[in-house]
């Protein structure tokens, strides 16, 4: 929990939520200062800490750029005469005399009545936003029923061994993941403390032993949960929330930003599910949603929750000095495909770079986008650090998904303890955890967007002292484009959170999941949108729904909860399993079974290396034994598109631009083995793993003959220059959609039988679309000429993984022909229309809630 609040010393209730007490902090206003008089060791400069990474030739030719962001001063406010005194005082015992000017008017806001989204900066104290008008609120709900109780008794057994009367007002709080809930329970148990039992909070999750979860339901008053929860746990047994549902005042939505793509589009219907759930038990709670900075965070915040939301942005915390640089790996002597140059992996750079912060004594932390990536920092770290000093190794370690929860549990405590040192971490500790203390941010590769770059930045420095933030290139068109490009980061705005709650494949089944829970009606109409009215009688006629007189109801047996999995494709997720022990080591999405846990490849767990023995999708268990090969390994596919519509079609010159409906048959065909440290490619084995069908969005462009002429494009390059140019146009995406590139595939054809011409396709890798091909399709001229200048600005000759080579590539990045896409391009943007395409608009137009751009889970192809 961030409170950004916090001078040094002054904060004992709230050292278990630190890795260590915060010791250092920028200058605050004379009434935040304590009484005591705290020490103040000094913490290394940002800048001497890169000096010291730099340091000798190499090293220092690899930083490519430096941004300075000079400190700022904060700007205070006064809470709401509202606010209950007992509140401001818990608040100031944490030393926090007066909020920032965002925190007062989000407060405001919410007493108002008014859902409010804060959209400002990490460690901006959004936590104290919202928690302030919740706790106050609580606090009111619970002198009521006290009241009452002098005349009838409901004795409730609190924490602690007290008792209380019934709950009165409630809150729900929801966190993208599990760590990020028991995070905010442990900081909102402390800030509560002095509140006594008026305020109970507890974490309902998949963790929450079952004996603790009726307590909860019939006590808890300020419920901290997941979607996921929300979803399969607490929406299909609302009869046993009821008490609850009536009373929930207000609903928390934390890291909203994260809740994009197909991922939020499903968040959205749930919110709609819950909305509907409290209108039939009387209550209208109100939505308070902390962000990132983003773009138009109301519009995002509107689409979410289906209701009108109030913006505050203006972020008025101080900030300590940040360094942020830009860092590219070597090459090395090494060749790759087709003799192309290859660098040091991002993975090993990172490695190194954590080494040498840990034994400089730098708290740092490492961020990588892969579960493996994590695994595999961690353990080049500690047997660097094993090699200097033993005990360093043990202070380092993974932080990722996947993992048990009492493992997950023991992690939490050791960063929060300060037992660790250096972390490699995936984005689940991107989010929000508070780790404070933290002087140094390594990102290995581009996370994908702006918004997650300065998410992860943000993590050193959260106590106010200055940071060291370094982004490390990966060998890939967008890392290598933006480290020699660095105004496309520093200069740019961040992007637009987008979802599509209309997409019929989320809606439906919620629709489903909704009438199980009551039976829809027609007046439900408005609440889940126009394609709810399209979709019922097709639910109808499939037999999932049965409409009795005014109403649509679920008849089935099965839970209609269980119908989708709000984060993946759906299925069974594959159970990784020892073959020796028979011990369940995590699971992985049914979507990502093929790709990450096929026979031969290599799964990390703990520090651990596996080999996938079998995998066995009938059953949904993959057995591993444990091994040490030198290599890692990386799946490859075969891909195909036929277009079933065309929505929109607008000439390029001669050529043509087109978004539409297609169908993708793809199919894991072999895996690379690829050295550890180098990257080197040490060979190729074939799968024989089944095709999978995928119907979903795309954009296409096509050329003629005469623009193949003018481009110098004969037909035995025709090819490699189509080939070369998708590639690098789905590495360059997702500078202008907030995606991975792993997020969507492509396809280009000398000669497609749906379009009889030469055609490239880019297509969202998620049933029904998740927004990234429509972007493309809006932004495509700025998206192609970007893809252009980083294919004829790459340095080497005929092609690399830093321009056209793709390491999924199912083809083996055959054929490719790099200056033939560079003139192809070249050709095709000269026909391109200024601004958006015409009839970009009708196509995410769909209702007012909705303009489609969603982050699809699943790996594609290309």
């Amino acid at each position: 929990m961030a409170f950004n609040h916090l001078t040094a010393g002054v904060h004992d209730a709230l050292v278990p939520l630190s890795c260590t007490p915060v010791t250092h902090s920028v200058p605050m206003a004379e009434n935040h200062r304590s009484d005591r008089s705290p020490t103040k060791p000094t913490r290394p400069a940002p800048g001497a800490v890169l000096d010291r990474l730099t340091s000798g030739p190499s090293r220092a030719a690899r930083i490519t750029h430096t941004e300075h962001l000079p400190p700022r001063a904060g700007r205070h406010a006064a809470w709401p005469d509202r606010i209950r005194p007992e509140v401001v005082e818990a608040v100031r015992a944490c030393g926090i005399e007066r909020p920032w000017a965002h925190q007062a008017r989000a407060a405001e806001h919410a007493l108002d009545g008014d859902s409010v989204v804060v959209a400002t900066g990490t460690a901006s104290g959004k936590s104290l936003a919202y928690l302030v008008p919740v706790l106050s609120t609580l606090l009111d709900g619970a002198e009521a029923p006290a009241r009452r109780a002098q005349r009838r008794e409901a004795p409730a057994r609190a924490a602690g061994g007290r008792w209380v009367s019934d709950r009165g007002a409630t809150a729900l709080y929801l966190a993208p993941t599990k760590a990020l809930a028991a995070d905010q329970c442990r900081a909102v148990r402390e800030l509560a403390r002095p509140l006594g039992t008026a305020v109970r909070p507890a974490v309902y999750d998949g963790d929450t032993p079952p004996e603790e979860r009726e307590w909860i339901r019939r006590y808890g008053n300020y419920v901290l949960t997941n979607p996921d929860m929300l979803h399969r746990g607490i929406l299909p047994s609302h009869p046993r929330w009821s008490s609850f549902l009536r009373a929930l005042r207000y609903v928390v939505v934390d890291e909203c930003h994260v809740y994009r793509g197909v991922f939020g589009s499903h968040v959205a219907q749930v919110l709609r599910r819950l909305r509907r759930l409290c209108a039939h038990y009387g209550s209208s709670p109100v939505f308070l949603l902390a962000s990132a900075t983003a773009a138009e965070p109301s519009v995002a915040a509107r689409r979410l929750t289906g209701l009108p939301v109030v913006e505050v942005a203006d972020d008025a915390s101080p900030r300590g000095e940040l360094v942020f640089a830009l860092w590219e790996p070597p090459l090395t002597e090494l060749r790759g495909e087709k003799g192309a140059p290859v660098r040091r992996t991002a993975t090993a750079e990172t490695a190194d770079l954590l080494t040498d912060l840990t034994l400089q004594g730098v708290r740092s932390v490492a961020f990588v986008r892969s579960r493996r990536g994590a695994e595999l920092i961690s353990v080049i770290a500690k047997e660097r650090l094993a090699e200097a000093d033993r005990s360093l190794a043990r202070r380092v370690a993974a932080y990722r998904g996947g993992y048990l929860p009492e493992e997950r549990r023991a992690l939490e405590r050791a960063l929060h303890s300060g037992e660790l040192l250096g972390l490699a971490a995936t984005t689940a500790l991107e989010l929000g955890m508070d780790v404070s203390g933290l002087d140094a941010v390594l990102i290995a590769g581009y996370p994908g967007t702006r918004a997650s770059l300065w998410q992860q930045a943000g993590r050193a420095g959260r106590s106010g002292q200055g940071a060291l933030a370094v982004l490390v290139a990966r060998d890939d068109p967008l890392d290598t484009f933006l480290v020699h490009h660095p105004k496309a980061l520093f200069d740019q705005p961040v992007e637009s959170t987008v979802l599509d709650p209309d997409n019929p494949y989320v809606l439906a089944p919620h629709l489903c999941a909704a009438a199980a829970e009551l039976p829809l009606t027609e007046e439900d109409t408005e609440l889940f949108g126009p394609a709810c009215a399209e979709l019922l009688p097709q639910l109808e006629a499939a037999k999932l729904l049965r409409r009795r007189t005014r109403a649509w109801h679920w008849t089935r047996r099965e839970r209609a909860a269980d119908l989708t999995d709000l984060r993946g494709e759906g299925g069974r997720p594959v159970q990784i399993v020892e073959a020796g022990t028979g011990r369940l080591l995590g699971t992985v999405d049914q979507g990502a079974a093929h790709t990450s846990v096929h026979e031969g490849a290599v799964h990390l767990h703990q520090g651990r290396t596996y080999l996938v023995r079998s995998l066995d999708l009938e059953d949904s268990v993959a057995l591993v034994e444990e091994a040490s090969p030198p290599y890692t390994t990386v799946a490859r596919d075969t891909t195909s598109v036929s277009v079933l519509e065309t929505d929109v079609e607008i000439p390029w010159g001669d050529g043509r631009l087109c978004y539409g409906s297609v169908e993708v048959t793809n199919q894991v065909v072999s895996y690379l083995r690829r050295r550890l440290a180098t990257g080197e490619v040490l060979g190729e084995t074939k799968l024989d793993l089944p095709p999978r069908t995928l119907r979903t969005r795309a954009v296409w462009w096509t050329v003629t003959e005469d623009q193949l002429d003018e481009a110098r494009i004969p037909p035995e390059i025709l090819g490699g220059a189509l080939h070369a140019a998708e590639h690098a146009s789905i590495g360059m995406l997702p500078l202008f959609a907030t995606c991975d590139r792993w997020d969507i595939g492509g396809v280009s054809v000398p000669l497609h039988p749906d379009t009889l011409l030469p055609t490239v396709f880019v297509y969202d890798g998620h049933p029904g679309g998740a927004g990234f091909a429509e972007r493309a399709f809006r932004t495509a001229r700025a998206w192609l000429t970007a893809t252009r200048e980083a294919i004829a600005s790459c340095e080497c000759d005929s092609g690399c993984p830093s321009c056209v080579q793709s390491p999924k590539c199912g083809n083996g990045n055959e054929p490719l022909h790099k200056r033939g896409a560079v003139r192809l391009l070249t050709v095709l943007l000269k026909g391109a229309p200024e601004g958006a395409p015409e009839g970009a608009e009708e196509t995410s137009a769909k209702t007012p809630e909705e303009s489609p751009e969603k982050t699809p889970e699943k790996k594609s192809q290309a």
